[in-house]
């Protein structure tokens, strides 16, 4: 009985460890994504508001469809870039949660 309270005392205390490993590293890897997002709106904000400039100051039809297109394909590319990124890192972020868990999930998984 002794034995079995034991047991079940570490295992609660791997427990807890585990569980404030994987806040620390949500923490860290939620600062880093709010980091990635706050700059790539930044900079959108800024290529948008220099599109809008041009724009105003194209003197033909086909060089404001020029300045128009040229802003389109660098907002797509952004995009997808920026959402490869943040892909990333919520992989990381989900890998960096369960790393923690590990050795518990291993230490109560029957062997097959």
């Amino acid at each position: 009985m002794v034995k079995n309270f034991e047991e079940l005392q570490k295992l609660g205390k791997d427990n807890v460890d585990a569980a404030v490993k994987t806040i620390g590293a949500a923490s860290k890897t939620a600062q880093a994504i709010a980091v990635e997002v706050t700059d790539y709106t930044r900079k959108s904000f800024e290529e948008g508001t220099q599109a809008i400039e041009k724009l105003l100051g194209a003197k033909t039809l086909e060089k404001a469809i020029e300045v128009q297109t040229d802003y389109a394909k660098a907002a797509y590319e952004g995009l997808v870039s920026e959402a490869t990124k943040l892909g990333e890192l919520y992989a990381d972020l989900a890998k960096e949660a369960y790393k923690p868990y590990e050795g518990i999930f291993a230490k109560v998984t029957p062997a097959k």
